[in-house]
Formats: structure tokens, C-alpha cells, sequence
């Protein structure tokens, strides 16, 4: 995304109208969203591109984008100006409360000299950055709030001008129809997958399930003929062998093409990361998820990481009774890494084949491309699931 081209920043402080200048700003900033979504990029890739171009056209330190959801957080959120680890200090995505929650209720502009100082701020994490002056402005779809976006910390002193704040809110209009478009593009995606799935089950039905079903009355056959004529009972055993193979054949090449939808709208990093997002709001337990820079992986390997990633947390949030669960997702010496670490009950791993953890399946998917799976875990010490692919 840093391949953007920039924009120009606004005129100067105290300005009372929109230049040809600031003009030009703003839609070379809505081309840079529009763009993105003619690349067929995610809705989160195409908010990055958008809080991107709004940081640069107005000059900001500080730039972010939430979408809220039903539940008092925020679908997505993205933001510019942190970095990896000062968002992990952080902690999770804000809720709704302070001045985004009021923004989202108001659905109005606001301009601030300093945000510490309105009625309506209430608190920072510990670790959050230390913002001054303020300019928000919601992203709407006529009545509806798609969204907030927000800069502060101007690098021009004097802080945010009202001219500033009129490029924005027409900044804000044009994302809108980026925003509106990418999420069409991504339904109509959805669409096409569901109907592609639909299509390889009713295959699975009429191929798969035809030759299982012939399978079994031959093999009942076969059972039927083995005292009174074994010789006609081997041609029938022969016959369940040849049935079996086309049915494995078969199934496999159906299989081959289920790919998770996730997959190819998000990738590996961002599917991993929202599958987390669920499990911490279902969860009384904490869950978190570490992303270091990960390689272009081959499609089978981001399925493989992302099945065994499933397991691992299923197996946490229903035996472990951990209060914090982290994935870890990044690529150390040419190897694909994946971590699930809980700090919960534990157990012994020489004891667990009958418990139906799915180690034994993780371990067949690891081993299928070369790699491996290790679980560590005592009791009362926690678990960990470590995987390891070569990429």
C-alpha cells in the first residue's frame, strides 16, 4: 500500500476556502481508495488506502478509520501513525464509548483544539499515543454512518482549520462511494463462491456418494458369497477395491477445491486475525493475535495453517479454561510458523491420543507439506501449539 502515490496537503492554516490546490488533493486522495477497490482488494485493504490518503492530504500524525458493528465495538479499524508495537501495547479495538461513540450517535463534524478538553473525551489505554488537536468527520451513506474518520496531531502548528475540515468532510463523501463499492465487490464475491460450493456439493452428492453407495451393496455381496462361492467373492472384493479408488479419486479432487471463501478475500494474516477477533468477543478468555511478516505462501499452505490454527483454538476455548489465549503468525529461516499459546489447565500430551484434541490430524496436515506440529503442555502450565512448514 506505501506505493501510493502522495497528495499534497492543504493550503495554509486559517485558509477560508477550498483552492484549486486542495481540490486537486482530494481527488487524487478518492482515486488512490477508488483504485483499490478496482484492484480487487479487501474492504479492510481499501479503508488502509483511505485513512492513508486522508493522513497525507491533511498533514496529520495521526489518521484512523472505525466501522462499527451491532455490538458496541467496531467491525473495522484501522489507523496510521502506530506501530505494530505500540497497537499491541494498546491492547484490543476500542468500543464505542468517548468521542468515537458520540461521533457515531451525532453523526456530525468535529473540530478540536484539543480533544482532552471536550466534555464528551473520557479515556486513553495507557500506551495510547498522546493526541491534541482533533478532526473528525463521519463517513455516511445518506442517513447511515458507514463509518468515522478522524486525524489529529497536525504537523502545521495552529492545528485543524474549518477549511481543513470542509476537504475532509468532501474526502469523507467520495470514500463513502469507495467504501459502499468495495463491500458490493466483496458480496458479489461471496456470492460467486457460495454458488461455486453449492455447485461441488451437489458433484460430491451425484459422483462421490453414488460410488459409496455401490460400494457397499458390492461389499455386502461379496460378505454374502464368501462361504457358498469364493470365487464369485473375490470378483465382487475385486470390484470393491476398483469402487473404492474411483471414490477416493473423486473425493479428493472435490476436496482440492474447497477452499476456505476467507482465504481469497482476506488471506491467511487478516482471516487468522478476525477468526481471533470472534473467538476474544464470544469468550470470557482474552484472545490476541501476533502477525510477523509472513511470505507469499502457496495456497495449499494457508490452508493447512489456517486448519490447524482452528483446531488449536477450538481445543483452547473448550478444554483449556486459560485467561489468555495469543496466535503468533510469521516466517523465521524459510519456515511458515504458526503459534497457539494458552496460559489454561494443561494436560499430559503422552495421554491426550484418546482425547480427541485432533493432534494427531494437525500432525498429518503439517507432515503432508513437509513440515511439522509439536504440542508442549503440562498440567496446570498451559499449552502450546507450535507448526512449522517449510514456505
Amino acid at each position: 500500500m506505501s506505493s501510493e502515490s502522495p497528495v499534497r496537503s492543504a493550503g495554509p492554516a486559517g485558509s477560508d476556502s477550498l483552492e484549486d490546490g486542495d481540490r486537486d488533493a482530494v481527488l487524487q486522495a478518492v482515486s488512490s481508495a477508488v483504485l483499490a477497490v478496482t484492484r480487487h482488494l479487501s474492504v479492510r485493504e481499501v479503508l488502509q488506502v483511505i485513512v492513508r490518503s486522508a493522513q497525507c492530504l491533511l498533514d496529520a500524525r495521526y489518521a484512523a478509520l472505525g466501522v462499527p458493528d451491532e455490538d458496541g465495538a467496531f467491525a473495522e479499524f484501522v489507523a496510521e501513525g502506530i506501530s505494530d508495537e505500540e497497537w499491541a501495547a494498546i491492547g484490543p479495538t476500542p468500543r464505542q464509548h468517548g468521542m468515537l461513540g458520540a461521533m457515531l450517535r451525532e453523526g456530525a463534524p468535529v473540530r478540536l483544539p484539543d480533544i482532552r478538553r471536550d466534555p464528551r473525551f473520557e479515556y486513553w489505554p495507557r500506551a495510547h499515543p498522546v493526541l491534541k488537536d482533533f478532526l473528525g468527520v463521519p463517513i455516511r451513506d445518506g442517513d447511515r454512518v458507514l463509518g468515522i474518520i478522524f486525524l489529529s496531531n497536525k504537523r502545521v502548528p495552529g492545528g485543524f482549520t474549518e477549511a481543513d475540515q470542509r476537504l475532509l468532510t468532501m474526502f469523507a463523501a467520495h470514500a463513502a462511494i469507495a467504501l459502499t463499492n468495495a463491500r458490493l465487490y466483496e458480496s458479489g464475491r461471496e456470492l460467486a463462491l457460495v454458488e461455486e460450493r453449492t455447485r461441488m456439493a451437489r458433484e460430491l452428492h451425484d459422483a462421490v456418494t453414488q460410488k459409496l453407495f455401490s460400494l457397499r451393496l458390492t461389499a455386502q455381496a461379496a460378505a454374502s458369497l464368501v462361504t457358498r462361492d469364493p470365487e464369485r467373492a473375490l470378483g465382487e472384493l475385486e470390484r470393491v477395491e476398483r469402487l473404492a479408488g474411483e471414490a477416493l479419486a473423486e473425493l479428493r479432487a472435490v476436496i482440492v477445491e474447497l477452499r476456505p471463501a476467507e482465504l481469497d478475500r482476506h488471506g491467511l494474516a487478516e482471516t487468522l486475525r478476525k477468526h481471533v477477533r470472534l473467538l476474544d468477543r464470544l469468550h470470557p478468555a482474552s484472545f490476541t493475535f501476533e502477525e510477523r511478516p509472513v511470505c507469499v505462501l502457496d495456497p495449499a499452505i494457508e490452508v493447512a495453517v489456517l486448519r490447524v490454527a482452528q483446531e488449536a483454538l477450538h481445543n483452547a476455548s473448550r478444554h483449556s479454561a486459560a485467561e489468555t489465549v495469543t496466535v503468533r503468525l510469521g516466517c523465521e529461516d524459510g519456515l511458515v510458523v504458526l503459534e497457539v499459546l494458552d496460559d489454561g489447565t494443561g494436560f499430559d500430551v503422552s495421554a491426550a491420543s484418546g482425547r480427541g484434541l485432533g493432534i494427531a490430524s494437525m500432525s498429518d496436515r503439517a507432515q503432508s507439506l513437509g513440515g511439522s506440529v509439536r504440542v508442549t503442555s503440562e498440567p496446570g502450565r498451559g499449552t502450546l501449539v507450535r507448526m512449522e512448514v517449510p514456505a
